[in-house]
């Protein structure tokens, strides 16, 4: 990894982590905004799959709401809502960004790979992937967001030109071979001091 993606990760964790720092969640703060060495790691593991220009595009992104006084970490949530708590969503959907046609286009096409993605590492590493959140939107309640419904919040949030971007990567990506879930679980492991994601697992069988 190259020094300038080093960086690029690097502000990107501390701006997200000011925004998540922020976010004012109705049963009270949440444990795990009290635990930002968390937060940054797991951040991190998800950013170093990406390309440059897309952590580039992202952090633009991010800079511009920061300042219009927006925090797309609350609208995360906010969006999630919609398929978790639909009556209160209702109440706050005309507080949240406009997600127009196209937008929703490069949503849905990037969801349908990540998903593909998250399948293929769930069944070759189960007991490492054993008490995650459930991968669809079917099996989300008041209490419980899926992957699925977790990423169409954060999708929803990021600028036109980044969707444009993040499409056109996960294609490429997808093109050539490569399982960005399986990458960003590799990265976890490591994070986490196994030598690998096999190594991973191979331990969590053993629990």
């Amino acid at each position: 990894m190259t020094d300038a993606k080093k960086d690029l990760i690097r502000d990107l964790y501390e701006l997200e982590w000011t925004m998540f720092d922020r976010v004012q969640n109705e049963g009270g703060r949440a444990s795990c905004q009290n635990d930002p060495a968390f937060f940054k790691k797991m951040r991190a593991c998800q950013f170093e799959s990406w390309s440059e220009p897309l952590l580039e595009s992202y952090k633009r992104g991010m800079e511009e709401a920061a300042r219009q006084g927006r925090n797309p970490l609350a609208e995360k949530y906010a969006f999630m809502m919609e398929r978790t708590h639909p009556q209160d969503f209702e109440n706050i959907r005309e507080s949240l960004p406009a997600v127009g046609g196209e937008a929703r286009g490069l949503i849905a096409a990037i969801s349908r790979i990540q998903l593909d993605w998250e399948r293929e590492v769930d069944s070759v590493y189960p007991h490492m992937r054993a008490g995650g959140r459930p991968l669809t939107s079917d099996r989300d309640t008041p209490w419980q967001t899926s992957f699925e419904t977790y990423l169409d919040g954060e999708l929803k949030t990021y600028p036109l030109e980044t969707l444009r971007l993040y499409a056109a990567y996960v294609e490429k990506c997808r093109a050539e071979g490569r399982n960005l879930a399986k990458e960003v679980a590799e990265h976890t492991a490591r994070a986490y001091g196994y030598a690998s994601l096999e190594d991973a697992e191979r331990k969590a069988a053993q629990r």
